[in-house]
């Protein structure tokens, strides 16, 4: 060790020698791992009595919450998958878009848009490859200090 206390790994931990694969998943307990997103978007809400009646943008950011239980190797969800449902699948339609025409017929309120950013992620973790996995909650922030969010027993209540 240096004089401030790093010091370089010079010894690898090798599996089959150091850690048996076994040990790999630590636990069988559910563990929710989060991603972040932003996108900028367009749009105006209809009979709305203020300025958002108006056409004007926001950078939004989506903060996605995922839960399941590890797999052999101790991961729930590789966040490269989040990643790839997020840009195919619904950053698509929300990014530099003028939300009024994208999405589906709705007043573009960040309560609705955040129902429907849900449902687009529940449905892709329906997938054979994202078993035990569902959706927590999502967060739609529409400035940095206002949100509106979802949570899955909320969903699930209705």
């Amino acid at each position: 060790m240096d004089q401030y206390g790093f010091r370089i790994v010079e010894d690898l931990q090798k599996i089959d020698k150091d850690i048996e694969r076994s040990q790999l998943k630590y636990h069988n307990k559910r563990v929710m791992v989060s991603k972040e997103f932003t996108f900028d978007a367009a749009h105006h809400l209809h009979l709305y009595d203020g300025k958002c009646k108006n056409l004007h943008g926001h950078t939004y950011t989506v903060v996605f919450g995922i839960s399941g239980f590890v797999n052999e190797i101790g991961i729930v969800m590789d966040f490269g998958d989040i990643k790839q449902i997020w840009k195919e699948q619904i950053e698509i339609h929300l990014d530099h878009k003028y939300v009024n025409e994208t999405l589906p017929p709705m007043n573009t309120t960040a309560e609705n848009m955040v129902v429907w950013i849900y449902e687009k992620m529940a449905d892709a973790l329906t997938h054979e490859d994202f078993q035990g996995t569902r959706v927590e909650f999502v967060k739609l922030y529409e400035t940095p200090t206002s949100f509106a969010e979802v949570r899955r027993e909320w969903m699930e209540s209705e």
